[in-house]
């Protein structure tokens, strides 16, 4: 009896931990970032929805589907270039399930897929580009290889949000290469660089030359002006002393007679003769001051009186020109010294000499 009631009570508890076994088969937690597939005897059921979630256990099978954006690596490969030239690529991935019924139920694995997918793809788009566009022209090959992998995958439900090239490595010949296309390429711009510097220097120095001839010349013409004017101003005051003179010359010989005259013409006489040329060239007639000459010696022919002689009359003095005064002359050297000691400019100092004159 004791035996029996001990066997009853461990079969009794054998099947209710058996019960709880069974019942925790099904319980399923989903997270709030995944999605839930039921399948019940081969048979797709529907949807588990995050959160706390009980199916029929055993029977029941429960695929969970991450619906976060996954980065998916696209291993380096060696790409032909449309130039035949050797060059690594690789690149970065990222997608997200969009339908999990179609990323589970159409395709094995969405993830190999799509990395094999980009890999095709990739070699496709680079061999049909040349090794400089390729180094320059990133995006657009980001743009081809993301359109070209979204349409594919979208039987898939999975959506690709972004591809980006991650390095471009071309093999050591073609680096090679391009390391010397570089460098003259560089000496090229240095060299246009140096010329360009070399023409504007030369247009530089031609244009400071122009600058400096036509200065130059400028001063030369304004020299050559002043010196013209000093020299007309100088002219016309020595013609005006000279005529003054004359003026004063005719003025005082007015009175003389003729046998005055003929005394100042011995005394030129005289005067030309104690020099020491051997030729004397007299400027009027000899015969005629030999004539006065005896005149005025006493001779006994007489010599009758010139008709139409004229009285000697008073003569206007306003032909000797005005004569400035003292205090005239004391202000005028006083304005000269005063222009001197500030040392005024050429343009002033004319001015000065008109206003003298």
């Amino acid at each position: 009896m004791v035996l029996a009631e001990v066997l009853n009570s461990l079969i009794t508890v054998f099947l209710i931990l058996v019960i709880i076994y069974i019942v925790a088969r099904g319980v399923v937690i989903i997270q709030p970032y995944e999605q839930g597939l039921q399948i019940r005897l081969g048979k797709y059921i529907g949807r588990l929805n995050p959160g706390f979630r009980w199916v029929v256990p055993l029977i029941t099978v429960v695929e969970k589907i991450d619906l976060r954006t996954q980065v998916m690596d696209v291993p380096s490969q060696e790409v032909i270039t449309k130039d035949n030239s050797p060059t690594n690529v690789d690149a970065i991935v990222y997608t997200r399930v969009v339908d999990p019924e179609k990323a589970f139920f159409e395709v094995a694995n969405y993830r190999m897929a799509t990395v094999a997918l980009a890999q095709t793809s990739l070699r496709g788009i680079i061999g049909d580009m040349e090794l400089d566009e390729v180094l320059y022209n990133r995006d657009l090959i980001n743009t081809k290889l993301r359109d070209i992998l979204d349409r594919e995958t979208d039987q898939w439900g999975v959506k690709v949000e972004r591809v980006e090239i991650k390095e471009v490595d071309p093999v050591g010949a073609v680096k090679q290469a391009m390391t010397e296309q570089t460098s003259a390429e560089r000496e090229r711009r240095a060299a246009i660089l140096r010329a360009e510097g070399d023409k504007r220097s030369a247009i530089l120095r031609a244009e400071g030359e122009r600058q400096s001839m036509i200065l130059q010349a400028e001063g030369e013409r304004q020299s050559k002006v002043l010196r013209a004017e000093g020299e007309r101003l100088s002219k016309i005051l020595q013609a005006q002393g000279e005529a003054q003179g004359l003026r004063i010359l005719s003025l005082g010989s007015r009175p003389l007679d003729k046998k005055a005259i003929t005394v100042l013409s011995l005394d030129a006489l005289k005067q030309m003769a104690d020099g020491q040329a051997t030729k004397i060239i007299f400027p009027f007639e000899v015969s005629s001051l030999i004539k006065q000459s005896a005149r005025f010696l006493g001779a006994t022919d007489e010599m009758p009186e010139e008709e139409g002689a004229a009285e000697v009359g008073e003569i206007d003095a306003s032909i000797l020109g005005e004569v400035p005064k003292p205090e005239e002359v004391s202000k005028l050297l006083e304005i000269l010294e005063q222009k001197l000691e500030k040392e005024e400019s050429v343009e002033d100092l004319k001015a000065g000499k008109k206003e003298v004159l």
